[in-house]
């Protein structure tokens, strides 16, 4: 039996196809088709136009293509001149993205994932999930507008650092507005203090969780949803930013990696080409940054779930956690002293290079590869974080999420699973 299914709100919309024998879920395929053509629109462009234009990808992780831009020119750039970022240029572009991969997570949980477990089970809510989302986003674009001067689409990034000059005034501000989210989080999502909650490391210390995340864990490790969505068990992680680390992990042993072996594969059936690592598919996101970054809590439940939905679920709303202990810290470390961009004024316009910027995005790595000759683009390519889990695979080996859904009893489920890996269709078809 053959069913077909829309799946929308997903920054665009995907067709999924569901092939059955036996009562479960023996193929899956997945199919994004409306076009955008960034990289097109890029050719031709003076190279610094890609700070404006690649952030309107998509309109939800908008900063992180910006980061991953400006990363492609100045690597580029350094092989003519070097370029340093000052320390206080560093971490403002971290604490906002830092801020941007908090809202799309807590979104994602709130307006996508308690929802669906809701309906899927059954269960009647009063909670106001919308509400919750919407004052933790709202909240905690404020600290990050602080700097970025607007979101989404801000342009506040430049070569050599960044264009706004914060006082200590500004500084106590987005420390205010992170405390007013932790508040939030410590109250209506864990139930303890915020490092209370770092300090678990093992499964039976979730027992004092409390909030949303308790019923969260409670409603996926009771049911049979534990051990639904499992795939290759592959991780990889390439954005050295934030508090991650770089490397794959395959299952348990984790080892170097290079950008160079990543490549792009046109998919029949599909707009979103399908990306391999050494002709192999991986993982990347939130579970994938954990299981790289060795989390104790992470690695406990790996071990016990797998890579599931369970597993990959907690690991996006743990890393909330650790996001906002690590903005925090960047905000304490900020000099106001030093200089904001290290270059008096810019000098590169009618030159070539190629450079490549990699950045951890809020659903996985993304890379930003520029190719410019005499000032102008010549060809630009993304490689975002859906076309690593969302692909429909290789000759020999199924996509990520279609191992994942397969097995599902139901479509419910597999949209579940599906949705677990957090879809952007703007982003897979740039």
């Amino acid at each position: 039996m053959k069913i077909e299914k829309i799946i929308e709100k997903i920054e665009g919309e995907a067709r999924l196809g569901f092939d059955f024998e036996d009562g479960v879920i023996s193929d899956a395929t997945i199919e994004f088709e409306l076009f955008r053509g960034i990289e097109k629109i890029l050719i031709n462009k003076p190279y610094l136009d890609s700070l404006a234009i690649t952030p309107r990808v998509c309109g939800i992780c908008n900063h992180s293509h910006l980061i991953a831009s400006i990363r492609a020119i100045e690597d580029g750039l350094s092989d003519i001149s070097p370029i340093e970022i000052p320390q206080k240029a560093d971490l403002i572009r971290e604490f906002t993205l830092s801020c941007e991969l908090i809202q799309n997570h807590i979104k994602w949980l709130y307006l996508t994932i308690l929802p669906k477990i809701d309906r899927l089970l059954d269960i009647s809510t009063q909670d106001n999930y919308p509400l919750k989302a919407s004052y933790v986003a709202s909240t905690i674009t404020k600290s990050m507008a602080i700097f970025s001067g607007q979101w989404p689409h801000s342009s506040y990034v430049v070569v050599g650092g960044v264009s706004c000059d914060p006082t200590y005034v500004d500084v106590t501000q987005a420390q205010t507005y992170i405390d007013e989210v932790i508040r939030f989080i410590e109250q209506s999502l864990i139930g303890m203090r915020l490092d209370e909650y770092l300090s678990l490391t093992t499964i039976s210390s979730l027992s004092s969780l409390g909030g949303d995340m308790k019923k969260m864990f409670t409603l996926l490790s009771s049911t049979h949803l534990s051990s639904i969505g499992q795939s290759y068990d592959r991780f990889i992680v390439f954005g050295d930013c934030l508090c991650f680390k770089t490397g794959k992990s395959v299952p348990t042993q984790v080892r170097k990696i290079d950008p160079r072996y990543v490549d792009e594969l046109k998919q029949s059936i599909s707009l979103s080409n399908a990306v391999t690592y050494k002709q192999k598919q991986y993982e990347v996101g939130p579970l994938a940054r954990g299981m790289i970054a060795k989390e104790p809590l992470i690695k406990t439940l790996h071990k016990r779930y797998k890579d599931s939905i369970l597993t990959r679920i907690f690991a996006r709303v743990h890393e909330v956690m650790i996001l906002l202990a690590y903005s925090k810290r960047v905000l304490k470390e900020l000099d106001l002293s030093e200089v904001s961009c290290s270059l008096d004024r810019f000098e590169f316009k009618d030159v070539s290079f190629e450079g490549v910027g990699v950045v951890e995005a809020a659903r996985g790595s993304l890379i930003h590869k520029s190719v410019v000759k005499n000032g102008k683009i010549s060809n630009y390519e993304i490689i975002v974080p859906t076309q690593w889990n969302l692909s429909n695979g290789l000759k020999d080996e199924k996509g990520i999420a279609v191992k994942a859904m397969i097995g599902c009893e139901n479509t419910a489920e597999a949209e579940l699973v599906f949705r677990s890996f957090d879809v952007c269709s703007a982003c897979a078809i740039h």
